[in-house]
This record gives C-alpha cells, structure tokens and sequence, in this order.
C-alpha cells in the first residue's frame, strides 16, 4: 500500500554536516516532507483499526455492482422472465433496468444536504437503509407478481445508491491517511466486484433450484452490504474535514491526531492538514446551505473542476463496459451462447477476472499516476471494440456456426473486462471526489451521480434495444467513441497524484491544469526529511 513518488535520486552529498538527498518528483514539496518525516507504520495497529473503518466507507460501492450483476443475471434466468413475463433484451429489459438509474437521477436535490447537513457517516446510513427498503420491496414482489412492483423497488434501490456511492467514497478520501489516500480509495471502487461476484455466485447457485427462489435468493442478498453499513456506521469517526468547517475545531484535532499522527499533536502529517484546513477550507461555504450550488460554478476554477468530475464519471460508462455489465447474457447471444447455465458461467467468471485486474489496477495508482492509467485503458478498450467486432461479425457472417469467432468473442469480452478495470475501475471512486474543493465534493458528486445515471440511462435504452435491432454492429458505435474519449482525458484531465486535497486547489487554479499538474520540482531533502531547496525543472 506504500506510495512510491515518481522521482530520481541524482545524487548524495554533504550539506552542513548533513546528508542531502536531492530528488526530482511530481507533486508538492510540503506532501513529499512529511512522507519523509513521519512514514506511514504499516503494521501499526491504529494503521489497520482506519483501514478498517475505511472498509465501511467500500461497502458503500458493492451496490452498483451488485445490481448490474444481478439484473444481468436474471435476464438469464427463464423462471425470472417467465414470472414477469419479460425478455432479456429489447423494450422490458430496458425500462425495467433503466428505473434504477432514474430513482438515481431523482435522487441528485438530496445527495448534497444528506452528504453536507449530517456528515458522511450518516450520509452512508441514510442511503443504506433507502437500498434495505429497496430490496424488501423487490424481495416481496413474489407475492404480487407485480412488475410494477418490480419497477419501483428498483426505483428505490437507485435512489439509495445515489446517496451512499456519494457518501462513501467521500467519507473514505476526506479520512484516509493522506500517504495512503491515493491507493486506499482506489481500492474502494474495486468492491464494486465484490458486489458483483455475489451477485454473480448467488444468480448462478440459484439457476440449480427450482421454483421463484432461484432468483428471489440473490434479490434478497441485496440486503447484505447496506444491512453492514446501517449497524457499523456508528462505530467510524467522522471525517475531520467535515469537522472542521462545522466549527468541530477540537473533535477534528483529536481524530487527526490519533489517526493520522498516531497520537502525536505535534506530527508533520496533523500540522500540515490544520494548516490546511485553516488556509482552504471555509467554515461558511455554500456545503452549509443546501439550495447554494453556486460553489460549482462562481470560478473559473470551479467549472474546470466540476467538469472533470463529471467527463470522467460519465466516460467511464460509455466505453461500453455498461453492456457487459446489465446485458452480458444479450451479448453472449449475438455469439451464439444461449444457454442459462453457460451465460451465467461465463458471467460469474467475467466478475471475477475484472475483480482482480481491477485489485492490480489499484495498487499503481500512486505508482504510475492517474493519467497513464485512464489514457491507457480508454485506448485499449477501443482495440478490444475492433477485436470484439471483428470476430462477431465473422460469426454472424458464418451462419453462426464459427466456433472459433465465438470463441474469440468470448476472449475479446474477458480482454476489454482485464483492460478496463485496471485503468477505470480504481479511478471511478478516487478521481471524481479529488478534483473536488471540500466546499463542491458533495454537491459535486451529486452531479457526478447525475453524470453516471445518464451515462446509465443511454446504456439501459439504447443498447438493449440496438443489440435487438442491429445486433453486432452497435459495437462500432463503442470504437469511434472510445478513440474520442481519449482525446478529452489527454487534453482536459490534470493529474492529481502526490499531494492533499488541499493542495489540488493550485493546480485548478493554474491557467493551464494538465500542465501544472505534470511539472517536475528538483528537491533537496535533509537526512530528517526537511526540504531544504526546492526548484522546478
């Protein structure tokens, strides 16, 4: 979990008596001294008692997971179509997928005072319990067969989500220990998979039994995570940010002290947030009054950044990734995998190989840098389009009786699985809420949850109803887009690696963000981590 600065050490010499590591980075000097001063002890036990607070805040990002698993997964279950007499692709599919991102969309007037009025903590709460009755809802749907019924629990369901992938990621950025930020939010959107490969389990376990429970069994293990959430949210502290400007002075002091500076009040790490908080943060923002969103867009600045927050949170559903989440199974059938037990095989393994790519991706966060990460994914997912084209249409073009074309979907399906989650998946939770001022970061990821849930509602219209039409050929569509994509990461996106929340605050407010963003600084650092010069290069 250790952070590696990008830097060279070009030298070591003697500076009054001391030693002088003299160093090139990318980031900010007062970061990379405390690093140096106070690291981060990794077996510590206050080190592992955050990480598990932290974990809760994780949780927060298995339901979108769990949802697109399961709702993928049922369109494959016969019983489940019969019961609501639907289908797995076309006009039911979508709206009956699609209401799950319009209770999201709906949800956007009340993330902010949720996230803003009561704090992070019971944020999560409130979009928990919101997802708990969501389920119940669902869950009793057997007794009506009603898919009114159906259509409203997942209603309810996304409008929960909306608010806890809100809270969740933005509880775990603002309390992290800021060493550590980078990778431990990274790895927070990567439970996303470990909602999906339940869902994933229990849709397949339930394909062996007979009767409503074979997909009533994964709709109630939806109670899961938010049930997690509900009971142990009351045992995390709060986010010291959220404290601070809340005039919690003292509360914020003591959970930085025994967090972050392991009970030192003097430690390197605790000095430089006060400071911070002191400098950047404002007591009597617009976070404080729910009807003020003029914060998003009374700068320059602002606008830059609600802008990235909300180009990257909707880019990364239209790679085409939201395809192979909720409609896998319609895909697999364009390649000639029509089979319930196949589909869901193929889709309990598609959650597990992303789920481990992503834990990969997640771990060179901070190493390689959120730019290359992003870059490299969006344009292997357009390679992986072209492959995935190709071969369906060789398929198609065969009758459907090319083995090998099916084949070679199937492997362009678990590629273009391997290609984003490395470089997409950690950044979905960390990018989004880094680019964001504390005043903005909750208002702001309301309107990135807005941004997600349209980016969903085109995947939940369109491409069922494409995939019906023209079937292959929508894949062309996710080429030319990709490459497009890519573009505006390359030009507009800054990197955000090796510095506080805080100090983003200088890059946005340079006339030109991606190239602040990327300046190297020569460092001297004495033996105790004291910057002695710093000059940039």
């Amino acid at each position: 979990m250790s952070e590696k600065f990008e830097h060279q050490t070009e030298m070591v010499e003697k500076h009054n008596d001391d030693v002088v590591a003299i160093k090139v980075i990318k980031g900010s000097e007062a970061f990379t001294e405390a690093r140096h001063k106070a690291p981060v002890p990794m077996w510590n036990a206050t080190t592992w008692r955050l990480v598990g607070c932290l974990l809760l805040g994780c949780f927060c990002q298995t339901m979108n997971g769990f949802d697109g698993a399961l709702f993928g997964g049922l369109t494959a279950n016969k019983t489940f179509l019969a019961y609501f007499h639907g289908t797995n692709d076309g006009e039911w599919a979508a709206i009956n997928s699609a209401m799950y991102q319009i209770g999201g969309v709906c949800a956007l007037p009340f993330v902010g005072p949720a996230v803003d009025t009561w704090g992070r903590k019971i944020g999560m709460f409130i979009g928990a319990a919101i997802i708990i009755t969501g389920a119940i809802v669902n869950g009793t749907s057997v007794y009506s067969g009603s898919v009114g019924q159906l259509k409203g629990g997942r209603f309810i369901l996304g409008f929960g989500v909306s608010i806890v992938s809100s809270a969740g990621p933005i509880y775990v950025v603002e309390t992290a220990h800021p060493s550590w930020r980078g990778v431990l939010t990274a790895y927070c959107n990567t439970f996303w998979f470990v909602g999906s490969i339940l869902a994933s389990g229990a849709v397949r376990g339930g394909l062996n039994l007979v009767g409503n429970i074979s997909w009533l069994l994964p709709v109630w293990l939806q109670l899961v995570f938010p049930g997690l959430i509900v009971i142990f949210v009351w045992f995390i502290p709060e986010s010291p940010r959220w404290l601070f400007v809340h005039n919690k002075r003292t509360q914020a002091t003591e959970m930085l002290t025994k967090w972050h500076g392991y009970g030192d009040p003097d430690s390197p790490w605790v000095k430089l947030e006060l400071s911070e908080y002191d400098e950047f943060l404002n007591t009597d923002g617009g976070d404080k009054r729910f009807w003020d969103y003029r914060s998003l867009f009374n700068t320059r600045a602002s606008r830059y950044r609600i802008a990235c927050n909300c180009v990257f949170a909707i880019f990364a559903q239209w790679a085409g990734n939201g395809v192979l989440s909720y409609f896998l199974p319609a895909v697999l059938s364009t390649a000639g995998y029509t089979e319930s037990i196949t589909q869901a095989n193929i889709n309990l393994g598609y959650s597990a190989f992303q789920f481990a790519f992503a834990l990969v991706g997640a771990a060179f966060v901070d190493r390689i840098g959120r730019r290359p990460l992003f870059l490299f994914s969006m344009a292997a997912c357009c390679a992986m389009w072209i492959g995935m084209t190709a071969s369906t249409s060789i398929f198609s073009a065969s009758g459907d009786t090319n083995a090998s074309a099916a084949k070679a979907t199937v492997a362009f399906i678990f590629l273009f699985g391997a290609v984003f989650s490395i470089g997409i998946t950690p950044l979905q939770a960390l990018y989004p809420v880094e680019v964001l001022s504390f005043e903005m970061r909750a208002k702001g990821m309301a309107f990135s949850s807005l941004a997600v849930n349209i980016g969903g509602l085109l995947n939940q219209f369109a491409w069922p109803i494409s995939l019906s039409k023209i079937g292959w050929h929508t894949y062309i569509v996710f080429i030319i887009w990709c490459a497009i994509q890519w573009l505006v990461f390359y030009f507009f996106l800054p990197e955000t690696k090796g510095r506080t929340l805080e100090e983003l605050d200088q890059i946005f407010e340079a006339r030109n963000p991606v190239k602040a963003s990327l300046a190297k600084h020569k460092m001297e650092l004495a033996s105790d981590g004291t910057v002695l010069a710093s000059t940039q290069v």
